[in-house]
């Protein structure tokens, strides 16, 4: 099952509205998976930093001074803004990579969420109406996210199985489906030195997309490869800085259903997670073709 949302606002006067909006669309879709959830959310930025969002089972103590230890270690200036289990950490970003070092050193038990200039991951174990308001994702300001609700069929239900998968900077992905060839996919991106935390094949798509961009291709480019090379049946959505894509597999037997406007694209797995977006009754609406790649970016 799983639902899946995603909202990229053309309107920059709605971008106070993202979490609001987003919540509502992937509360709609709780009955599609209730065992976790998460959203990515695309702020913010600020010259020369950026945000590493990560997350504790024990808050109280883990994130006791976390900021400090980073300052002290990396030798740099380090903020954080806390969020019940999750913490948003900013610093320069050329020490992004050190600091993941530092964290990993760490005593406490700290996970990272996510890593970029702008992209934000909430996650955890639950109905999304409860995870959403254990962070304050209706408060949220943002150009664009993507949501998902999440009923295992693979891996266990924890924090690091939910979704959205972040495996490149300000890229993350949540899928619908199943994949038949992501051991084999792992094992081959492994050797090519890409790191996959989970034993979640929606991770393994979202390193795979991380690794054919760094081999040059462009996000359209990395989606229409995975119709070759990702075995099985899938909707993924893509968040990237500036934007998001859509792509189904050939045989597309997950539901999925797209609206446009002059404001916003808007994806959900079923049409009832779009009902209450401003002017959903003029959009366009459509159901995405198979192996078909889409994207919007600013």
């Amino acid at each position: 099952m799983c639902g899946i949302v995603g909202l990229f606002l053309k309107d920059k006067t709605l971008e106070p509205q993202l979490g609001h909006m987003l919540t509502d669309m992937l509360i709609t879709m709780t009955d599609r998976g209730p065992d976790s959830a998460g959203i990515a959310v695309y702020g913010d930025t600020s010259d020369g930093l950026a945000k590493l969002t990560v997350q504790s089972d024990q808050p109280d103590t883990a994130f006791d001074g976390i900021a400090d230890h980073l300052a002290k270690t990396l030798d740099v200036k380090v903020t954080v803004s806390i969020k019940d289990t999750h913490a948003v950490l900013e610093l320069p970003t050329d020490q992004i990579a050190d600091a993941r070092i530092a964290l990993a050193k760490m005593d406490h038990d700290v996970r990272v969420m996510s890593v970029g200039d702008v992209i934000e991951i909430y996650k955890e174990v639950g109905l999304p109406k409860d995870v959403a308001a254990r962070f304050n994702i209706s408060d949220m300001t943002g150009s664009h996210g993507i949501g998902h609700t999440r009923m295992a069929t693979e891996s266990a239900v924890t924090t690091m199985g939910a979704h959205p998968f972040n495996t490149g900077s300000d890229q993350c992905l949540v899928h619908n489906g199943s994949l038949s060839n992501h051991n084999s996919l792992r094992r081959k991106l492994t050797r090519e030195g890409v790191h996959i935390e989970t034993e979640n094949d929606s991770e393994v798509a979202a390193a795979y997309l991380t690794w054919k961009m760094q081999k040059g291709a462009s996000l359209g480019e990395a989606l229409q490869s995975s119709l070759n090379d990702l075995d099985g049946f899938f909707t993924f959505v893509v968040g990237t800085k500036d934007g998001f894509g859509v792509v189904r597999d050939p045989i597309a037997c997950k539901p999925a259903v797209m609206a446009e406007t002059d404001q916003y694209v808007a994806f959900g797995s079923e049409y009832r997670a779009l009902v209450n977006l401003p002017g959903i009754e003029d959009a366009r609406v459509w159901e995405p073709e198979p192996a078909t790649v889409y994207f919007w970016n600013h």
